[in-house]
């Protein structure tokens, strides 16, 4: 069998060109190109003169308007003691200080104080119970007098007494029959006691017995006779009313001088006006109890009035008076000052007369005094001189003590011209 043979050709090269190659990100991102440029001027050479001028205006400005010189000094100072006295018044309106007087007010404060006291007293309370009873004269149409202190006994054989002499009417006949004489009378009993109380009853006359009278004489009572006791009760005794009496003497003058304390150091008084603790006086104005010794009561009530008074006086008149008499004590050395926050007044009374209104007040004042400077004149010098320059000057200065410069800003080496731009600050140790 004949065999057909067909040619096996080999396979077409692939171009290179035609083998497609991945594509990379970092070949996808966008190409730019290079630019070369020249360094940015900044500033011109105008520009950089300009700047330099406002630089050198705003240093003169500063120095001129902010800088500014800082002194302090302390002085020298002296420490004063003086005595003297002055008087507070009552009835003068305005200080004299040549006189040594400055005006006072009286300030007073009353109270009155009431307590319930207990009695200590007892004693035995004994009285006669007494009543009426009307007495029957059936003997005889003719009157009957009874003595004083007659003795009528009662159906128990209580004995009681008529106090005054009575006359006991006789009898009359009615219609044929007698119909006996009566009186009613006080009586009382023979003795104290609760058993003398008795309820109505027939009373005979003992004074007639073994007589034909003792029968016809009688009395009786229609009402109880009442009164008689024996117990013991409480009485105010003298020493009672000695006792409440210093107790509330003490009482009252405490709380009235409390009062008129706690009001002379309110705000509205002590801001003003000072007072003195020595210069208070307290006096009782009343005292008075509803009972007398003998009384018989559980208790009773004591009243007391008391009065506070004293002078009061302004704080400034007397701050016044004291800085007059410093400076009036150092007028030779007219250059000093009183140093006001060091000022001291230690006062006492040497003489209290509320009656007139006076207190005479020993006064010991103390205070630091420093010399007079004069700062104006010390700006004047001081101005363009250097810190070390300023700082000697000052310090050789027989009335300084020491000081101490502060310039500002930190590159200001010389005090300003202007006196304005100084400012001294005195120190007192």
């Amino acid at each position: 069998m004949d065999r057909k043979i067909t040619d096996i050709l080999p396979p077409k090269e692939i171009k290179k060109e035609e083998v497609k190659k991945p594509v990379l990100e970092e070949e996808i991102k966008p190409k730019f190109r290079k630019i070369r440029t020249r360094p940015p001027v900044l500033f011109s050479k105008s520009g950089l003169i300009f700047i330099f001028f406002i630089i050198i205006l705003v240093g003169f400005f500063s120095f001129s308007t902010l800088s500014k010189a800082n002194i302090d000094i302390w002085p020298k100072t002296d420490f004063l003691i003086l005595r003297t006295e002055i008087k507070v018044d009552k009835n003068v309106e305005e200080p004299n200080f040549v006189e040594k007087i400055i005006p006072g007010e009286i300030f007073e404060k009353e109270k009155t104080v009431t307590e319930n006291f207990p009695v200590s007293g007892k004693s035995l309370k004994e009285e006669k119970a007494q009543g009426i009873i009307r007495v029957y004269n059936a003997y005889s149409t003719q009157p009957q007098v009874f003595i004083a202190t007659t003795r009528f006994v009662s159906t128990d054989g209580k004995t009681f007494r008529t106090p005054t002499k009575i006359t006991i009417p006789g009898g009359h006949y009615e219609g044929g029959e007698f119909v006996p004489g009566e009186i009613d009378i006080k009586v009382v009993a023979d003795e104290a006691g609760p058993e003398y109380n008795i309820g109505p009853t027939t009373f005979s006359v003992p004074g007639l017995a073994g007589t034909d009278r003792y029968t016809k004489f009688y009395a009786k009572s229609f009402e109880p006779i009442t009164g008689g006791l024996r117990e013991e009760v409480s009485k105010v005794t003298e020493d009672d009313l000695k006792e409440a009496e210093s107790v509330l003497t003490k009482k009252a003058q405490q709380e009235t001088e409390v009062a008129l304390r706690n009001e002379l150091q309110s705000e509205e008084i002590s801001k003003e006006f000072d007072f003195l603790e020595e210069a208070i006086i307290t006096k009782v104005v009343e005292s008075f109890a509803l009972v007398k010794p003998g009384d018989e009561v559980e208790d009773f009530n004591f009243q007391v009035k008391a009065k506070s008074q004293t002078i009061i006086f302004k704080k400034n008149d007397l701050r016044d008076f004291a800085k007059k008499y410093i400076l009036s004590q150092i007028s030779e050395n007219a250059d000093q000052k009183i140093y006001e926050e060091s000022l001291k007044i230690n006062i006492k009374p040497e003489t209290v007369n509320l009656e007139k209104g006076e207190i005479t007040l020993s006064l010991e004042i103390s205070t630091k005094i420093y010399p007079d400077i004069a700062i104006s004149e010390l700006k004047n010098v001081l101005r363009g001189k250097t810190m070390l320059e300023t700082k000697v000057y000052l310090e050789n200065q027989p009335e300084i003590l020491r000081a101490k410069i502060r310039f500002w800003p930190f590159w200001v080496k010389k005090i300003p011209e202007n006196p304005d731009k100084i400012r001294f600050k005195l120190n007192i140790d």
